[in-house]
């Protein structure tokens, strides 16, 4: 398979993903219409759709039928997409830019926003009890979407982060274990779920969810760097919200902790990391190599 029947997948997914957040969102326009406006804004208009991505080809890799992957996909979408309108907020990192056009509480109103990011959590759970998978894997999907979104993953992460921001000009700032156990619950927790929700959802074996759990938590890792490392070098352009940040704000990041030269020999290691887990799982691996590699190389 080459790189451009790769490519055609993923824009394949990507399309199919984005009908199935826009179907779910038009279905229950009529109560608030204004609300679903701010919530397409939200999700709809750009964005990588790394997610979802890794949960169809999870699913794939290990055999799934498409349909079943779905809604998780969407879910873990809707959960990612709440996240960042929350984030964007004033109280929280007050950005005014999000994938090249205003945040949302810019556009909509910061009440707006807030209700736009309550109902995208909502309608998550929601369409993913709507997958047709069996009783009991729906249920494991929605216990580990539940965590890796809460007190055991990203808005643990977040909170996290909101508490160290100026440590890093303090005495006592994060060190590199503080880091990667906060960036592991901000940015990994929901990245080990969507694999595993792909794997749930093709009911795969404890060996092989092994492995792809040692994937997703070296990618998870690997692609916040990359961010940290945008963040610092990357083309406001082509990343489409504000760059510099981080250092404006004493935002722990690895370059800041690391440097920018041990920031990519780190990125490199979980590169390895990766393919290492991927060769050991009987299947072929190369959308989720693919996808890792994009999450490493990326532009923005």
């Amino acid at each position: 398979m080459t790189l451009a029947e790769l490519d055609a997948i993923r824009q394949g997914w990507i399309e199919r993903c984005n009908r199935f957040i826009a179907a779910a969102i038009e279905r229950r326009e009529r109560q608030a219409p204004s609300l679903a406006d701010a919530m397409r804004h939200a999700t709809l208009d750009g964005g990588k759709r790394m997610r979802p991505l890794l949960v169809y080809a999870a699913g794939t890799t290990l055999g799934a039928d498409p349909a079943t992957l779905d809604a998780p996909a969407a879910a873990i979408e809707l959960v990612h997409a709440y996240s960042l309108v929350h984030d964007d907020l004033p109280a929280m990192d007050n950005d005014a830019l999000r994938r090249g056009k205003p945040t949302v509480h810019v556009a909509f109103g910061e009440a707006n926003a807030i209700l736009a990011g309550d109902a995208l959590l909502m309608l998550a759970f929601e369409v993913l009890t709507e997958s047709p998978s069996p009783p009991a894997t729906l249920l494991a999907m929605v216990k580990d979407l539940a965590q890796a979104s809460g007190m055991q993953g990203m808005v643990a992460g977040q909170a996290i982060d909101l508490a160290a921001v100026g440590q890093a000009a303090a005495a006592q700032p994060m060190d590199a274990e503080q880091l990667r156990r906060m960036h592991g619950a901000k940015t990994g927790a929901l990245i080990r779920c969507a694999v595993r929700l792909g794997a749930l959802a093709a009911d795969t074996d404890e060996g092989t969810q092994e492995q792809l759990d040692a994937f997703a938590s070296a990618l998870g890792l690997a692609f916040q760097i990359r961010d940290d490392i945008l963040d610092v070098e990357g083309d406001p352009q082509l990343i489409g919200k504000t760059v510099g940040k981080d250092a404006a704000n004493h935002k722990p990041t690895y370059p800041a902790l690391l440097g920018m030269d041990a920031s990519h020999q780190l990125l490199e290691q979980l590169v390895q990391q990766m393919h290492h887990a991927l060769d050991r799982i009987p299947a072929d691996t190369r959308m989720l190599g693919e996808l890792a590699r994009f999450s490493t190389r990326r532009s923005h």
